[in-house]
């Protein structure tokens, strides 16, 4: 009984340390660590080697130390791929994700007019949703703001810097935000 308990408690370590192996390696595929973890790789492949020459009588243990056994396996043929597409150059980290604020923080200029809209908007959508008889309150002020802000954006790359035009459209009986460039 010591026995099986004792293998327990090593698979659940093993277990434990494939856990972190794996935190590891997606940390250095996403740039925060700078070295990959191959030394907890190397180690970890040692611990799981030591129990294939060992016969395990327990069919549930037996069970889990070879699906623990394939895991790292498809784990380790996962890193390779990565680590291969690395010295290829056609991995790309997802860093930029990182560094660049997402709309709700980055900071856009508040000036009296681009406000004046939002509330002009925001009040028109919540009459035009009284009127078709949508229950519920209106989108907020600020996310009002960021969809404008991401609209904006988004014709900006497609027609470069024209102004754009905002209004309520009630055509299909819900009402939106409708963007259509001034001429």
């Amino acid at each position: 009984m010591t026995d099986r308990r004792a293998l327990g408690y090593e698979l659940d370590d093993i277990q434990q340390q494939m856990k972190e192996l794996e935190i590891r390696y997606e940390q250095y595929f996403a740039g925060v660590e700078k070295r990959e973890p191959q030394r907890e790789r190397i180690a970890l492949a040692k611990r799981l080697r030591q129990y294939t020459s060992r016969h395990i009588i327990q069919t549930d243990l037996k069970f889990r130390y070879h699906g623990l056994t394939s895991r790292f396996m498809s784990y380790a043929q996962y890193w390779d791929r990565i680590l291969r597409l690395i010295d290829e150059g056609k991995y790309h980290r997802h860093t930029a994700r990182l560094n660049t604020p997402t709309v709700a923080t980055k900071e856009q200029p508040e000036t009296p007019s681009n406000r004046g809209e939002v509330e002009r908007l925001q009040r028109e959508l919540s009459e035009a949703r009284r009127a078709a008889g949508i229950a519920g309150d209106a989108p907020s002020t600020d996310k009002i703001a960021a969809f404008l802000e991401t609209q904006r954006e988004t014709i900006s790359k497609r027609y470069g810097d024209r102004p754009v035009q905002f209004s309520i459209d009630t055509s299909d009986g819900k009402p939106r935000i409708k963007v259509s460039l001034k001429k």
